[in-house]
């Protein structure tokens, strides 16, 4: 029986190895690895200890196999991962610039990775968090529908819901997509953007005034973590705030930085810490992630996230 619960693309990442090297141009690319920010989350979970679950799909392929091995293999429960044996899995082709910038080409819809059902109910027993990041409802608007139905039927069993909005510009192709992301806004409890996307859904420019104004709005909002890059992060509640720094580490490669952030929080708060100490967890495995090339390939685990904790070495 899952603790944490996401649903969403379960694809593979080939990623130009070389900074500056367009798409449109041709060069050497390193992958596949196994990527989709929903399966970098869970992964996460998974290593750090505690039960984790996804819904999706994958292609019965090699790529299919490389992604169910890595899950499976770190502990992610994939009993509802559909293997589709007519259309390929699906997959992301990325390239990085010198100034931090990222492009993608995506090939996700009309593949495995959204066309998977709604889990049997007997799935969202006993779960504490049902997570939902953004770019999953926005490839396929019928599979962003099947992710809203899900969260509500997980609540309805008393999960939590958390929200990483995730928004990529990419994959933003029809109106109804912010339809559903506020509808998902409107059930969150614990809410993870960047700063962007917290201006973009609050309406409002300055920063707290944000804050407020989703506290003020959606009752059911317990937690805003703000991501903020190479600045660490702010912790909301409705009476405190936290704010703490990042971990001094060679980065690497900053693909799935946030999702791990987002599930190392998540463990942070099951297992009962204060909000720093999540935040010091959550920090902790953003880093480890970044430190490796590819986008989960960073050694989270509960000792190597503790021993940079206590290292206290900060940027």
């Amino acid at each position: 029986m899952a603790e944490i619960m996401t649903m969403g693309e379960i694809i593979v990442e080939i990623m130009r190895g070389e900074v500056d090297s367009p798409l449109d141009r041709a060069g050497i690319f390193k992958g596949p690895y196994p990527s989709g920010a929903p399966a970098i989350f869970i992964d996460t979970v998974a290593r750090l200890g505690h039960k984790a679950a996804i819904v999706g799909g994958v292609g019965d392929d090699d790529f299919g196999k490389c992604l169910l091995d890595r899950l499976e293999g770190d502990g992610v429960d994939c009993s509802s991962v559909i293997k589709n044996d007519r259309i390929s899995t699906g997959c992301a082709f990325v390239t990085y610039f010198a100034n931090g910038d990222r492009k993608f080409i995506f090939h996700i819809g009309n593949t495995p990775a959204v066309l998977a059902p709604s889990p049997s109910e007997d799935k969202l027993e006993g779960l504490k968090f049902f997570h939902i990041m953004g770019c999953s409802m926005m490839a396929e608007l019928s599979f962003g529908r099947r992710i809203v139905e899900t969260m509500k039927a997980a609540k309805a069993k008393g999960a939590k819901v958390s929200f990483d909005p995730n928004i990529r510009p990419e994959l933003m192709k029809d109106p109804e997509c912010m339809d559903l992301v506020n509808d998902v806004l409107d059930n969150t409890s614990v809410f993870m953007p960047g700063k962007s996307e917290l201006r973009m859904l609050s309406g409002k420019e300055d920063i707290e005034e944000a804050v407020q104004e989703l506290f003020k709005s959606k009752p059911l909002l317990e937690l805003i973590v703000l991501k903020n890059g190479k600045k660490g992060c702010i912790i909301y509640s409705r009476d405190e705030r936290i704010e703490f720094g990042v971990y001094a580490i060679e980065p690497v490669d900053a693909t799935g930085a946030g999702d791990s952030f987002d599930g190392a929080f998540l463990c942070g708060l099951l297992e009962g810490k204060s909000l720093l100490d999540a935040a010091k967890l959550a920090t902790a495995a953003a880093s480890l992630n970044t430190g490796a090339f590819g986008p989960m390939e960073g050694k989270i685990s509960p000792e190597n996230c503790q021993k940079l904790i206590d290292d206290n070495i900060m940027e």
